[in-house]
């Protein structure tokens, strides 16, 4: 017998991005480097903004399918620094994955984008994120990521 998980909402991310550098087909697939240029977190079980420095080193696959990569730093309310990494693919139609790369509105319901989230909190008031599973539902904006991230309890 199993525990069937259930999801516990954590926060709302919006993490803000620079222009994408494209480095072009390496043998993992079409490299691109987008930076991370600062974002925001609001909810109940994590709230700061994001830090300017990180970046997603992201691949996308002969099959069209992105790879997410992110390492970047979140400034929590009350001081603590957090190191944030997501893993996930994005994928969709060729057309609307076309739409969001000419920066177009896309409903999210449109494309598939998952994340799982991955948190590195300094002992005390988040270090319970350390040993918890989270994922996310996200949508690309033309110059954002915005995400839903969960607690899987």
């Amino acid at each position: 017998m199993t525990v069937r998980p259930e999801l516990e909402f954590l926060a709302d991310a919006e993490i803000t991005l620079g222009p994408v550098q494209e480095l072009g087909r390496t043998p993992a697939g079409r490299r691109r480097i987008i930076p991370i240029t600062g974002g925001v977190f609001r909810g109940p079980g994590l709230d700061g903004e994001v830090l300017a420095g990180g970046a997603d080193w992201q691949v996308i696959r002969p099959d069209g399918v992105a790879v997410i990569d992110t390492r970047y730093t979140l400034a929590a309310t009350g001081g603590d620094l957090i190191y944030v990494r997501t893993r996930g693919y994005r994928h969709g139609p060729a057309d609307v994955i076309d739409r969001l790369a000419a920066g177009r509105p896309v409903d999210p319901a449109e494309y598939y984008f998952r994340l799982t989230v991955c948190l590195e909190a300094p002992a005390g008031r988040h270090e319970h994120l350390n040993r918890s599973v989270i994922v996310a539902t996200a949508a690309r904006l033309p110059n954002a990521v915005r995400y839903a991230a969960y607690l899987i309890r």
